[in-house]
């Protein structure tokens, strides 16, 4: 199995609740093809850097996972065929990427036990 890490951009008229049905029916395809999913962030409404679809911000979500490469194709085809989603990018993680993407998972984690 490899590591993966997903972004994905969700178009920012969505409610709370579409969002988060949005961001669980993704983690269930994922699920779904036999995939582990190692951590989850969602980073917010954020400002595009260019327009896209005439929208200037979006909801930002990561999906960290590991899985067989035959479920990248079926995950990015359920991006594609959904239309809240404006934009999605899936890269596989080496050692170094893998390393780092846990020390801040490490980092992240003692912030959120601080607060």
């Amino acid at each position: 199995m490899n590591k993966y890490e997903t972004v994905f951009i969700l178009t920012p008229v969505l409610s709370d609740d579409q969002t988060k049905e949005t961001v669980a029916k993704f983690k269930k395809v994922l699920t779904d093809n036999g995939a582990k999913i190692v951590n989850e962030e969602a980073w917010g409404l954020k400002k595009l850097a260019y327009q896209i679809e005439k929208k200037t911000s979006g909801f930002y979500f990561l999906v960290e996972f590991e899985a067989e490469p035959v479920v990248i194709k079926t995950l990015e085809t359920a991006y594609r065929r959904d239309e809240k989603v404006i934009r999605f990018q899936t890269v596989k993680l080496d050692k170094y990427a893998a390393e780092y993407a846990e020390k801040r998972r490490n980092k992240l984690g003692a912030k959120t036990e601080e607060a």
